[in-house]
């Protein structure tokens, strides 16, 4: 049976489980921008009110041409068993979700909220890149993660309002065959930002440490380079006058599996999902683990890792952009605005994870 045949075949077998009709019902109500639904307050030890479960209700299918071209193989986890393919979010991704990975709250930050502090806060950045652009500060900032952590839709709140001449945002394809012949730090060094610049980077050379390792793209011999060498060349860069952050947003397993669904069989969002995201679903401890060794090894005192709980998208982006404002003297800084951060949201090293 060809591959066409064989995706066609198991779409009708899911349709028929779900129990849809020629006419699909709509797809579950995410929200605004397909975020979690608006609430607030603390986690209260239970799953908190999380809304009715979407058990049975499938989501509409895609345009022919958007269907992906492969089948995503069914994943268990402790909780159940999960297909990607299949319409119907199970109930037990959904109740989960949001408290998954020991989150501290019970529902997300209210949005009219959320965007009264993240315009205050984008304020404060449009100053904050005025002073760098006076002062010729160089400033960089890596965005790591999973899979679906939030990691773009970060670096766009924060890049959103700031003159784009100087400021970038660098998300490199997969190396060529030239650059797999250079130096591993060497196409990122190039992309490094010059006097009054400011470059987010949207992974950057901890690839090397997360997804080519669980993917078996590096040898355990280039890995260990790696990990050497990190730390000496951001402190060198340090030293060298460069500001650098460096940002781990970390999710539940669950929470990833709510947000690959809604990629999955949302077509404006089904371009986010790519063969490696298929490929990472089966493999949540090994990315686990080479989280861990990665935050372990190359966590500083110069250049340290700052932890970033991500469930809740909005928490996760106003803490970030405080965090980076609190720590960039610039002036007219309004200290009502830039507080310190969240300590139930965002920490420093891999200490803080072990807390959570």
């Amino acid at each position: 049976m060809a591959n066409s045949d064989k995706k066609k075949s198991k779409s009708d077998n899911l349709k028929a489980e779900a129990g849809q009709s020629d006419e699909p019902k709509a797809g579950k109500d995410a929200g605004k921008n397909g975020e979690e639904k608006s609430g607030d307050g603390k986690k209260s030890g239970k799953n908190g009110d999380k809304g009715k479960s979407e058990e049975g209700k499938a989501a509409a299918p895609l345009p022919k041409q958007l269907e992906p071209s492969v089948d995503s193989p069914p994943i268990e986890t402790k909780l159940g068993s999960f297909d990607l393919d299949n319409p119907v979010l199970p109930a037990w991704v959904e109740e989960t979700a949001f408290g998954s990975g020991g989150y501290p709250y019970d529902k997300s930050m209210k949005s009219d909220k959320y965007e009264e502090e993240l315009t205050a806060l984008q304020i404060e950045l449009v100053k904050l890149q005025h002073h760098v652009i006076e002062k010729g500060l160089k400033v960089v900032m890596l965005f790591e993660g999973r899979d679906a952590a939030g990691k773009g839709g970060a670096i766009f709140a924060l890049r959103q309002y700031l003159n784009p001449r100087n400021a970038r945002d660098v998300a490199l394809p997969k190396p060529s065959d030239t650059q797999r012949g250079q130096w591993y730090f060497q196409r990122y060094i190039e992309q490094l930002p010059t006097a009054g610049e400011i470059v987010t980077f949207d992974r950057s050379w901890y690839n090397r440490a997360g997804v080519e390792t669980v993917m078996g793209f590096c040898t355990p011999e280039e890995r260990k380079v790696f990990i050497d060498q990190a730390p000496m060349l951001e402190a060198g860069l340090i030293e060298a006058g460069t500001i650098l952050f460096k940002f781990w947003l970390d999710i539940g397993q669950e929470m990833q599996l709510k947000r690959f669904h809604e990629r999955r069989h949302n077509p404006l969002k089904i371009w986010k999902l790519s063969p490696m995201d298929y490929a990472a679903l089966g493999k949540w401890k090994d990315y686990s683990k080479a989280r861990d060794s990665m935050l372990e090894t190359t966590h500083t005192d110069k250049s340290p890792w700052i932890i970033a709980l991500a469930n809740d998208k909005r928490r996760a982006r106003l803490n970030i952009i405080r965090y980076v404002l609190s720590r960039i003297d610039y002036p007219g800084r309004d200290k009502d605005v830039v507080r310190e951060p969240d300590p139930l949201i965002l920490g420093s090293g891999p200490g803080f994870l072990k807390k959570g």
